[in-house]
C-alpha cells in the first residue's frame, strides 16, 4: 500500500519531518507494516576514519546488491535501495513483524573532503562497505596578483 506524503511548504520542512517522524513511530510501534513516510527504514551505519581514508559500513540483509546505488561528492555519500517484500504467506496470519521492507536512502556528510576519483564499494554477506580516500588540502597554491 502506497501513501501519499504531502509536503505544505518550505518553513515547515522541520516541523513537518518531526511530526512524520513522531506519527511513524507511533504506528510503527503499534502495527509495525504500516508507515506513512516512503523511506519505511534507514539501515545501520558506522562510519571510521584513518589518516588516509574514510571508511563506511552499512548493514543491509536481504537486498541485492542490484538494488543498490551508490553516489558520492566531495561532501557527501548517499545509498539508496529498496529490499523487496518475501512472497505473500497465504492464509497465515502475522503474530509479529518487524522486518522493514521497501526503499531507503541515507545521505552521510563526511567529516572531511574526500577525493571522488579514489572511491571503492563491496558488498559481501549484507554488509556494504565503501572506502573513500581523504582529499588533502596541504597543497600550497602560487596566486599570480594582478596590476590593477
Amino acid at each position: 500500500m502506497d501513501y501519499i506524503r504531502i509536503q505544505f511548504c518550505d518553513d515547515f520542512d522541520k516541523a513537518s519531518s518531526r511530526f512524520r517522524k513522531t506519527l511513524d513511530g507511533m504506528f510503527h510501534n503499534m502495527m509495525p507494516m504500516f508507515s506513512f513516510s516512503e523511506s519505511a527504514w534507514k539501515p545501520q551505519i558506522d562510519i571510521s576514519e584513518t589518516p588516509e581514508e574514510v571508511i563506511i559500513l552499512s548493514e543491509i540483509p536481504g537486498v541485492n546488491k542490484e538494488d543498490l546505488e551508490l553516489e558520492i561528492n566531495a561532501r557527501a555519500v548517499r545509498i539508496f535501495g529498496r529490499r523487496t517484500s518475501l512472497p505473500d504467506m497465504g492464509n497465515a496470519r502475522y503474530r509479529l513483524a518487524e522486518i522493514q521492507y521497501g526503499q531507503f536512502q541515507r545521505i552521510l556528510f563526511m567529516p572531511v573532503p574526500i577525493n571522488i576519483d579514489i572511491v571503492s564499494a563491496t558488498y559481501s554477506n549484507g554488509f556494504l562497505k565503501i572506502r573513500v580516500a581523504k582529499l588533502h588540502s596541504s597543497r600550497t597554491y602560487k596566486i599570480p596578483i594582478q596590476e590593477g
